[in-house]
């Protein structure tokens, strides 16, 4: 048995050469695209929710009624909380994408999606995701130096 290592150069072969291969190819898309992608489909998602609830510049009656009668959220009138979430879901996306106040964009709609899981449709994490326990998962998934900072 050798205990040398291959060359750093020599492509290995098998499963891992194939996962050699498909970083590499991976490495050469630019990060701006990736960047650029991360806030524009998110952003587009939070935009046409948002065209749901207007006609124009007029909030829709449905939207009221939606917020009324199906998502009942506690502690704020339904008419506030669909003129807030109308006017979130419109500007905090185009703050996403332009760059402008990015942190406090992305909170923001990170903080309307924990409502929506939370007070909405509590029942539906089945279909929205891994569930409660994505949660607790993604604080051990983060690396223990960057803990504080988040």
């Amino acid at each position: 048995m050798s205990d040398t290592a291959p060359a750093a150069g020599t492509p290995a072969s098998g499963l891992a050469g194939v996962i050699q291969r498909i970083l590499a190819a991976l490495d050469r898309i630019p990060y701006w695209l990736i960047a650029l992608a991360a806030r524009v489909f998110p952003a587009a998602i939070f935009w046409q929710s948002g065209q749901t609830k207007v006609s124009g510049l007029h909030l829709k009656p449905s939207a009221i009624a939606l917020f009324a009668n199906e998502y009942q959220l506690p502690i704020i009138d339904p008419t506030a909380a669909a003129y807030l979430s109308a006017f979130s879901e419109h500007l905090l996306p185009v703050l996403l994408v332009l760059g402008l106040a990015t942190r406090f964009a992305a909170f923001g709609l990170l903080f309307m999606t924990v409502v929506i899981e939370i007070f909405v449709y509590s029942g539906a994490w089945p279909t929205h995701g891994a569930g409660p326990r994505a949660f607790s998962c993604s604080s051990r998934a983060v690396p223990a130096r960057f803990r504080s900072t988040i």
